[in-house]
C-alpha cells in the first residue's frame, strides 16, 4: 500500500482551493456575527497568500461601506502598495452589493467568488448584472457556490433570530 500523497509534503505546499479561502472567508463572516453584525465575510487572495480580510462593520463603524469586501479590498492594496489588485482574487460569502461590485471592477480583481446570491442587492448576477455593462474597462470573472449551503444557513439564522 503506498503512503498518503500528502505524508511527503510540507503543509505550506499543500493546495489552498476555492473552498479553502471560502472557508477563511466564512470564519470572517462569524466575526461578524460576534459583534451582531450582518455575517458575511470576505478574504482576497493572490498566489495563495491572503492579502487582505474583513467582515462587516456597518454598526460598529457608523459607516455605510464598511462592508466586509471593501476592507477586504482595502487591505490588499496596502499589501500590494497598489489600487490595482491584478492576479488577485476576492472570496466573499454572499454577492456583493453594487457598491463592492464597483469596488471589484475598479480595483481589476481577476476572479470574484461568491457563495450566494443575493436577488434584491447583488451586483454580479443577483439583483443587477454590473459587471456586465459595455464599455467597461475591467471584465470579472465569477464563480459561484462554493460552501453555498453554509453560507446561506449561517445568513438565515442571523436574520430569522433578529426577527
Amino acid at each position: 500500500m503506498d503512503a498518503c500523497p500528502f505524508e511527503k509534503q510540507h503543509p505550506s505546499q499543500l493546495q489552498k482551493d476555492a473552498l479553502f479561502f471560502m472557508q477563511l472567508a466564512y470564519n470572517q463572516a462569524l466575526e461578524a456575527w460576534k459583534i451582531d453584525e450582518v455575517p458575511i465575510g470576505a478574504i482576497v487572495e493572490k498566489d495563495g497568500h491572503i492579502l487582505g480580510m474583513g467582515y462587516n462593520q456597518v454598526e460598529r463603524t457608523r459607516d455605510a461601506t464598511a462592508h466586509a469586501e471593501m476592507i477586504a479590498i482595502t487591505q490588499a492594496a496596502r499589501a500590494l502598495g497598489d489600487w490595482r489588485l491584478v492576479g488577485c482574487h476576492l472570496y466573499v460569502t454572499k454577492e456583493p452589493c453594487p457598491m463592492c461590485t464597483g469596488a471589484c471592477i475598479l480595483s481589476r480583481l481577476d476572479t470574484v467568488h461568491y457563495a450566494v446570491r443575493d436577488p434584491k442587492m447583488g451586483g454580479l448576477g443577483g439583483g443587477l448584472s454590473i459587471h456586465d455593462i459595455a464599455g467597461l474597462n475591467h471584465r470579472l470573472k465569477i464563480d459561484i457556490g462554493v460552501l453555498e449551503e453554509e453560507c446561506r444557513t449561517l445568513l438565515q439564522t442571523f436574520f430569522h433570530l433578529k426577527r
